[in-house]
């Protein structure tokens, strides 16, 4: 299981890294894909460096080796495609397309979130500390 998580968390701080940059070059389309129309341009670089940034510290952490930590911002950050769902909603998005990408995504957070903040610490690796018992001299 904490492999799976592993590989979840990374995707987890990857994806925001794609969608941010994605809304820094190509705004209008990553709008689309975020499930709204392309209204504001200002909107554009705020989102992306917002999702760059939401990523980079989930990878710092994770890659700190601070899973506790990273469980923690990863739950906290969930409320950002939580709101994210609400905007889609009330800006001409539909509320499928709304549940399917950001609620879903939302869930997935808090999912890993869990499995981060229930993993057991590893106990360090011991080297075989078996006595050897010298032979009696004579």
């Amino acid at each position: 299981m904490r492999r799976f998580t592993t590989v979840l968390t990374i995707l987890l701080g990857i994806f925001p890294l794609t969608f941010g940059t994605r809304f820094l070059f190509d705004g209008t389309g990553a709008a689309t894909g975020f499930g709204i129309t392309a209204a504001a341009g200002g909107f554009f670089p705020v989102k992306g460096i917002r999702d760059i940034a939401l990523g980079l510290v989930i990878l710092a952490l994770f890659a700190l080796g601070q899973r506790r930590s990273t469980g923690i911002i990863m739950a906290v950050i969930a409320i950002v495609p939580i709101t994210d769902a609400i905007i889609v909603t009330t800006h001409g998005g539909s509320l499928a397309y709304a549940l399917m990408v950001h609620a879903l995504t939302a869930a997935i957070m808090l999912l890993d979130a869990t499995l981060l903040l229930r993993e057991r610490p590893r106990t360090p690796q011991t080297p075989d500390t078996r006595t050897v018992t010298a032979a009696p001299s004579l």
